[in-house]
């Protein structure tokens, strides 16, 4: 499945079907993020119910310590 990733068109396995999925396929499913599914954030609470589909938009915002 091609999905568009922070701008950037990317492959990902059949078995991605859902948000934790893909979260879990990038190594980001214990990491605090947002996700946005064409253009509208979808509640973390929705993330294993949410399925993505061909050509799906995506942004991921994650955080990143630091000073």
């Amino acid at each position: 499945m091609k999905l568009e990733i922070n701008g950037e068109e990317i492959d990902i396995p059949s078995h991605c079907t859902t948000i934790t999925s893909m979260l879990v396929h990038f190594g980001l499913e214990n990491r605090i993020v947002i996700i946005e599914l064409n253009k509208q954030i979808v509640d973390k609470s929705n993330h294993e119910t949410k399925c993505l589909s061909d050509g799906d938009r995506i942004e991921i915002v994650h955080f990143v310590g630091g000073g």
